[in-house]
Order: structure tokens, then sequence, then C-alpha cells
């Protein structure tokens, strides 16, 4: 997929306020400080069209980006820690949840998983969740350049071991690099293989 636009949307606080449903749609979460906001300039090719933070936490409303006039790419609140009070986290946990289980033209969810450590148990959870709900979802492992390849591919692997204990099979899995762009042309290949599913659907 070639990149021809990208431009910033609108924030929601609710899902009442999003835009309209009418275009497929591909959401991007993770815990906080996963590098979220980083792979989504790398894979769009637009440095700071989502605002990168050192802080946890950075995101706190449902960010709508439009993408070439005809999907949404979409920036969800982090999971997991973040330096804000246990009711805020609540509050993004019933939007998060609200987002993933009502949004009716969202066509995949990107979990995104830091490459340099092992299995944690609230992505796990996360994961276990979408599930239980039927939301679609890929794995994103993030920051694989801060290891070696050796020590990322070791992580991705006990990631899936941990995974199949419970899981009867994997979900689609990229390895990606922000600042190297790594997994780029995958991943956006692989949105635009299901975007013929929506029309399809349509």
């Amino acid at each position: 997929m070639i990149i021809r636009s990208a431009s910033f949307v609108t924030s929601s606080a609710k899902v009442s306020q999003m835009p309209p449903a009418d275009r497929p749609e591909y959401a991007f979460i993770g815990r906080s400080n996963v590098g979220k906001s980083s792979l989504i300039n790398m894979l769009v090719s637009r440095k700071g069209l989502a605002k990168t933070s050192g802080s946890p936490g950075k995101t706190q409303t449902i960010n709508h980006f439009i993408i070439n006039e005809g999907w949404y790419l979409v920036d969800l609140p982090g999971y997991g820690y973040a330096r804000v009070s246990q009711k805020m986290r609540d509050e993004w946990d019933k939007l998060i949840t609200s987002y993933v289980t009502l949004r009716e033209n969202l066509i995949l969810l990107f979990v995104l998983i830091d490459a340099r450590h092992e299995p944690m148990a609230s992505d796990l959870a996360f994961m276990e969740r979408l599930a239980l709900n039927g939301v679609p979802f890929a794995r994103v492992f993030t920051k694989a350049d801060k290891v070696s390849a050796a020590e990322a591919a070791r992580n991705v692997a006990i990631h899936d071991s941990v995974m199949l204990r419970t899981w009867e099979t994997l979900p689609q899995t990229f390895v990606t690099s922000a600042s190297k762009g790594t997994g780029r042309d995958e991943v956006l290949d692989y949105i635009e293989r299901n975007m013929i599913f929506f029309t399809g659907r349509k």
C-alpha cells in the first residue's frame, strides 16, 4: 500500500463522538509507552502525526486519522501502567471496551507488544478479552531494534509458546521497528488485503 495522504480528523472521549462508521477502520493499542505513536508515524511516513512522549499515558482519547481519504487509522489509549489515577485508568478501560465491542466498522485491532520483554500478564489478559468478545486482532511486536535479532526472536517464540497453552492458533504477527522501518510494508499490505473484506461486506 502506498500512503498518499494522512491527516488528523478528531479526538473522541466517547464512542458517540466518533466520525460516521462509513469507512474501514484499523486501530492500534498497547501498554503505555510501547511505542504506539512512533509506529503509527512510521507506517504513514508522517513524522509527528501521532504525538509521541516519553511519559506513559500520553494518549487519553480515541484519535482518528484519515488515510488516503479511504480508511481510518485509530490511535487508542494505552492500557497497563500509566502515571494517572485509578479513576482515569478505569475510564480509559470503559472507553476502550466500548470502542472495540461497539464500533461496527472496526476491521482489525493491532495489539502492540514490546519485543524487548517476555510475555506480560496485561498483554495476555487483554488479548483473551478480545477473543472472548470476538474482536479480530493481530500482534505487532515493537522496538525490535532495541535488542538483538536473536533476543527479539526468542521473546516472540516465548510469547507464542505461552499463548499456545490456551489458544488453538496464533494471531497474525508482525515484528517492527519504528526507527528502522522494519515491518512497515508487511503491516500496510495486511491492511490493504483486509480492506477487500470490508468492501465486499458492504
